[in-house]
């Protein structure tokens, strides 16, 4: 793709395109970062990106009167949302699908009521978020060095320490695990909240990115970006298999999907087109295929 693009207009492969993807690719990161962790163990969350719209636009609100204190505060909300969103599926046994789809709609009217579907610009200590997008490593805004290192970390969790290896083993084969003693439902917990914390930085990247949140702006699109970048970057959907460091290439892939399609010179009309089938071409020759393996 890239090959590509620099036949057509290598000005997208300078450092002004760099910064752009990349910036472009950060939300999208942070996002699938925490799917994949969903994933993992056999569930999917279709509400972490309405957690990070939620986010942005309690951050927008909150970051004037408290500075600091908001963003730990969002952060520690949006991570307890994630974790309710695990015990009830831990206890209950609904469906993560179901489970979360509800929860989608109520963050969404959450967002709608909270925001009053107006934007909210932060006007105070808004240095606090928006330095993260300007500040600039190599030419890319540290919001995405952000993501990266939050992708080391969580590979950090799933190869080194019990509670990742647990959530990993749910996904391979929960009945063996439930025969092993392991402590499912806390791993389910835990996932469910590492989903909801990171889809608060997700919407701490959006606020630092636009200065402002809005239930209809930045971010109100990140659902299937998220879940796609998780997939190309090798996550399978049946559980039991991810890696982190992978989900950022799978990000700057899908972020650098509608930079081609441009470059490339499709009509505004054709783009949405040609991204679904892209994406639908990339996860089929990106997903592991091993014997026995159930693709659900």
């Amino acid at each position: 793709m890239l090959l590509v693009v620099g036949i057509f207009n290598s000005n997208y492969l300078g450092p002004l395109g760099i910064s752009i993807a990349t910036a472009s690719a950060a939300p999208i990161m942070l996002v699938a970062l925490g799917q994949s962790m969903v994933l993992n163990i056999g569930s999917i969350d279709l509400s972490n990106a309405a957690i990070s719209l939620f986010g942005a636009i309690l951050l927008a609100l909150a970051l004037p009167p408290m500075g600091v204190g908001a963003l730990i505060g969002v952060l520690l909300l949006l991570t307890v949302i994630g974790a309710i969103n695990g015990a009830i599926l831990a206890y209950t046994h609904v469906p993560s699908f179901a489970l979360t789809l509800g929860t989608l709609g109520i963050l969404q009217t959450a967002a709608l009521v909270t925001s009053g579907s107006e934007t909210i610009y932060v006007t105070e200590n808004r240095e606090l978020v928006t330095s993260l997008y300007n500040t600039k490593m190599l030419s890319i805004p540290l919001t995405f060095w952000l993501g990266v290192i939050v992708a080391v970390a969580y590979w950090v969790l799933l190869r080194l320490t019990v509670i990742g290896q647990t959530m990993t083993a749910i996904g391979k084969n929960e009945s063996g695990a439930l025969l092993s003693a392991l402590p499912t439902k806390r791993a389910k917990i835990v996932a469910f909240a590492i989903s909801g914390f990171t889809g608060g930085l997700a919407g701490l990247v959006i606020v630092s990115q636009a200065g402002s949140a809005s239930a209809s702006g930045l971010g109100s699109a990140l659902l299937l970006p998220g879940i796609a970048a998780a997939l190309v970057g090798g996550t399978s959907i049946s559980g039991g298999l991810t890696n982190p460091l992978n989900i950022i290439f799978g990000a700057l892939t899908v972020a650098f999907v509608p930079i081609a399609i441009q470059a490339i010179g499709f009509s505004a009309q054709a783009q949405s087109l040609v991204y679904g089938v892209f994406i639908i071409v990339v996860v089929a020759l990106t997903t592991t295929r091993t014997r026995g393996l159930v693709i659900k």
